[in-house]
């Protein structure tokens, strides 16, 4: 997978508030509120996997997070943003503040929750942290079908294939 930026330079204030302005809502800042998401996300054919990494929809969203929100609110990542309803498009905006904010605050990225782990609580070891992402042929950690990986978008995309088949 990508790691870091594809770009480092030094730019102006001006330049700086340029590049912000094309960016999506962020589901970490609280003056954030969906709607552009919802509105951008719904209105396009392109795959939902592919709109969660579009920094111009939502910002922030990176392939560990892609994977993990739409394991779990049950997403097929292929769908068209167009396909999904009002609350499945609110739900991920949700779950994506509310795992993105953990995130930040536990300094690492755990999407399980504990009745998902083999220690039923507490902090994720490494290898429970997360239900899809990096897990291609292992079992998934609720149906125990083969989480599957393919390329789209340039990136490395996990899915159940069974709890995400809708």
């Amino acid at each position: 997978d990508l790691r870091g930026p594809t770009a480092c330079e030094v730019i102006t204030e001006a330049e700086r508030d340029v590049v912000v302005s094309q960016l999506g809502p962020d589901p970490l800042s609280t003056e954030s509120a969906p709607g552009a998401f919802l509105d951008r996300l719904r209105r396009s054919r392109s795959p939902v996997a592919l709109l969660l990494m579009n920094q111009a929809v939502i910002a922030g969203v990176g392939n560990v997070y892609r994977a993990e929100v739409l394991f779990r609110q049950r997403i097929n990542p292929r769908v068209p943003g167009s396909s999904l309803d009002g609350g499945q498009a609110a739900g991920l905006w949700n779950d994506l503040v509310a795992i993105m904010g953990d995130g930040v605050r536990d300094g690492r990225i755990i999407t399980t929750t504990a009745d998902h782990r083999s220690e039923g609580s507490g902090t994720a070891p490494p290898s429970e942290a997360h239900y899809v992402y990096k897990r291609a042929a292992l079992p998934c950690r609720v149906c125990g079908t083969p989480v599957l990986m393919a390329e789209l978008g340039a990136r490395k995309l996990y899915w159940c294939p069974e709890c995400q088949s809708g």
